[in-house]
């Protein structure tokens, strides 16, 4: 379990479920967790941030996403709020700038209103707050 940990960052929820399925008894799956988390190898802070480094610079994914999938995780709201504190708000914003103009160019439809309903609908799926994607929506159409 250690190589399991140690090959890439894990949720506690992650190496209970792969302990369950190798039917280790609950006691021994404790007794396994102890000593992954004091051993530093389980770590859900760290996990938590890595997560939303990695989902937020490579897959461009809004808090609101973020967010459900941490909790989905059984992530505390500590962790969480500590890993969205890592994103730097310039890039936040940055980043969203720059998927609405991809998004924009890339929708070919004739009205307006649908041409906006289609650009939000993506970037709502992808957990950007709506209030900031309509105002950068009335900005470029």
């Amino acid at each position: 379990m250690e190589h399991y940990c140690a090959y890439q960052e894990r949720c506690h929820k992650e190496v209970r479920t792969k302990l369950r399925s190798m039917r280790m008894i609950p006691e021994a799956i404790d007794a396994i967790m102890v000593k992954l988390i004091e051993g530093n190898y389980l770590n859900e802070e760290r996990f938590a941030k890595t997560f939303v480094r990695g989902k937020f610079s490579i897959k461009k994914w809004g808090k609101n996403r973020l967010v459900k999938e941490l909790k989905f995780r059984e992530i505390s709201k500590y962790s969480i709020d500590k890993a969205l504190g890592e994103i730097d708000e310039i890039d936040y914003y940055n980043t969203l700038d720059e998927l609405i103009r991809k998004r924009i160019d890339q929708v070919k439809e004739t009205n307006l209103f649908k041409k906006k309903r289609k650009v939000a609908d993506y970037l709502l799926y992808r957990g950007w707050e709506s209030h900031l994607i309509y105002e950068k929506l009335n900005e470029y159409l």
